[in-house]
């Protein structure tokens, strides 16, 4: 089948885009960066840029195709273009319509668990867009999934990175209402599978995971995971949910908006006597221990492009003469023995347990820094030559940190540490210019002192720090570079397995 998948990013919509391609089903992806998103998979995928909320604009996109899988929606409103009328509402509309003309067979609408009877606008405008659904003439699906999470979701990977960063976690109310959370890959099977199943024409199925949970029980979780304890704050519904309403009349975001702390505080489970739609798909469902434990290294990358501020370079540099290693060797050092080249009091690598410290690709790393908690990166780029490691979110920093030897003339080589970076947040930039800069260099200026020490040779200027900020071109650039290379290494770890020569 030619399946055409809206709001194919996010959380979701890159699994279900996964699980449609290696069914042997083509896909055609509608989303108003869609030329760029397709970038993210190898495969049959056709982009079709368009804004759902605009009839014209989607105009031609089901053609040819045999199913749709209507996931795009938004969870908070940003007037007067993202709002839940135009968004959840008028673009189902839009998109049965386009359906209709194209006369595409199936509709597998993806609203919310809960939409049929929750009180916050988010839900109400879900119902309103199940109701729009069931129009269609040929054959429709309603899935209700709840709570879905997976990397950068905005609620159980929000209380993770509270737990790496933060002293003290704030809950809603006690933090015991129950939820049932899905793992985004179940979830993304499950909404490939419908796609699928003829049968299962005019059901309307809930779905969600394995085990109802709370808060406090994830919370739980994610101390063993992270062996961080931070205090936990009970704070009544009614006071998150009016300082939310007032932060978004004053257009400052927040992590949870209020009608988020109404669907928490009315329970997001499957109601008795329904059947889970994992069960009725056939999908087997993943363990909360075993999502948990997944979520943990599975962060997404914080690009320089999303922090604040100027970008700045740093370059941390030695000459080596008499060396036992050559620039090969250099890099292999550090990637075998990188947490005992940094200095552990400002990083500790391998903060958590379990946790993995030599650096390899796609590697996810874990370190312990001074005022901050526990912070990860990525091992981008592994070359005989340079190491690239990426920040993921919850690191004060969005950017990249490389590894770069060479030769440097008459026997001698050049070791090099370049940092490329913006602060994540208000908050990281105001550290950064003071504090936290000066640990930085020191961090890096001792780690090269140690690669010198460890190589047997010597550097007669020592280690030479250097502030060499880009500028526009040159910044946008390597943003372009590095956002190519984490798209390489997320194609590269989705490519199948090749299949075992036959004999």
């Amino acid at each position: 089948m030619k399946v055409l998948v809206t709001g194919g990013t996010g959380v979701v919509g890159p699994e279900v885009v996964r699980r449609l391609l290696r069914r042997g089903h083509s896909v055609r992806l509608l989303s108003r960066h869609a030329s760029d998103d397709r970038k993210a998979f190898e495969g049959d995928v056709e982009a079709f840029d368009g804004d759902i909320g605009d009839a014209a604009s989607v105009h031609g996109a089901a053609e040819g195709c045999d199913a749709v899988v209507h996931l795009a929606a938004v969870v908070a409103e940003r007037p007067p273009e993202v709002t839940f009328e135009r968004v959840n509402v008028e673009g189902t509309r839009n998109l049965v319509a386009e359906a209709e003309r194209a006369r595409v067979l199936r509709f597998v609408h993806v609203s919310s668990l809960g939409a049929d009877r929750g009180e916050s606008d988010y839900h109400r405008s879900k119902k309103q867009g199940e109701d729009i659904a069931r129009t269609f003439s040929r054959e429709w699906i309603i899935v209700r999934p709840g709570n879905v999470f997976g990397p950068g979701d905005e609620q159980i990977s929000l209380l993770l990175k509270m737990m790496r960063t933060m002293p003290v976690v704030p809950l809603v109310g006690k933090g015991d209402d129950p939820f049932q959370p899905v793992w985004c890959e179940d979830c993304g099977e499950a909404l490939a599978v419908a796609a699928e199943r003829a049968d299962l024409a005019g059901r309307e199925l809930d779905l969600a995971g394995p085990e109802v949970t709370s808060m406090n029980q994830v919370l739980d979780r994610f101390e063993a995971i992270t062996d961080r304890h931070p205090t936990r704050l009970p704070l009544p519904a009614w006071i998150e949910s009016t300082g939310a309403k007032l932060a978004a009349k004053f257009g400052i975001e927040t992590p949870v908006n209020a009608d988020q702390i109404t669907m928490v505080t009315e329970g997001n489970v499957i109601p008795e006597g329904r059947e889970n739609a994992l069960d009725v798909l056939g999908v087997k469902a993943t363990p909360l221990d075993e999502a948990l434990g997944k979520l943990g290294d599975s962060l997404p990358e914080r690009l320089p492009s999303e922090g604040i501020g100027p970008m700045h370079r740093k370059l941390y540099s030695a000459v080596i003469r008499g060396s036992r290693l050559d620039a090969e060797g250099l890099i292999a050092l550090l990637r075998d023995e990188f947490p005992s080249l940094a200095p552990r009091e400002t990083v500790v690598v391998g903060a958590e347990p379990e946790s993995p410290t030599r650096i390899a690709p796609g590697a996810t790393l874990t370190m312990a820094l001074p005022l901050r908690g526990h912070v990860q990166v990525r091992v981008e780029e592994v070359a005989p030559r340079a190491i690239t490691l990426a920040t993921l979110e919850g690191h004060p920093l969005a950017g990249a940190v490389r590894f770069l030897a060479e030769p440097a003339g008459d026997g001698a080589v050049r070791f090099e540490v370049q940092t490329w970076n913006r602060a994540s947040t208000l908050a990281d930039l105001l550290v950064m210019e003071t504090l936290g800069g000066a640990i930085q260099t020191y961090t890096w200026t001792s780690l090269v002192e140690t690669v010198i020490e460890r190589s047997g040779g010597r550097a007669e200027k020592g280690v030479e720090v250097t502030r060499d900020d880009p500028d526009d071109q040159e910044g946008k650039a390597f943003e372009r570079w590095l956002e190519e290379l984490i798209l390489r290494r997320v194609r590269r770890d989705d490519a199948p397995a090749p299949a075992m020569a036959a004999g």
